[in-house]
């Protein structure tokens, strides 16, 4: 897994996971550090994948347009 489609997917589910440890941690105890935690990462890791998309189709329309 060494592209970067493969790791912009695998934050991206991350963040996902992330993002519902956040809803059961508000939905369980209230706005506590731990839900600010999980918002945190699930934000750094969702926009970490998005770039890594973004790159991914960059790299390819790159190399394309260099044939």
């Amino acid at each position: 897994m060494r592209s970067p489609l493969g790791h912009g997917v695998f934050y991206l589910i991350l963040g996902v996971f992330f993002v519902y440890f956040a809803i059961n941690s508000v939905n369980d105890s209230g706005w506590g550090f731990f839900a600010y935690l999980f918002v945190a990462f699930a934000t750094y890791d969702i926009g970490a994948g998005l770039r890594l998309i973004g790159l991914h189709f960059k790299i390819k329309k790159h190399m394309k347009e260099k044939k």
